[in-house]
């Protein structure tokens, strides 16, 4: 069978993930996306919403 070529990534919030934000009192803003392995070798990084930091910012690939 051939190989998959577009997989499933989550991007997270490198703002929120960067601060330290405790669980219990906010989140970390994450989405859910699809890239093209052949496309894309490197990690993705896109500007997205965050509803945490209520601005946009930017979403780093990361490991399941």
């Amino acid at each position: 069978m051939a190989k998959d070529i577009r997989i499933t990534i989550i991007l997270e919030c490198t703002t929120c993930a960067r601060t330290g934000v405790k669980k219990g009192l906010r989140g970390i803003s994450r989405y859910i996306t699809k890239k093209n392995r052949r496309n894309t070798p490197n990690r993705l990084e896109l500007r997205k919403f965050c509803p945490y930091c209520y601005k946009h910012t930017i979403h780093g690939e990361i490991t399941k």
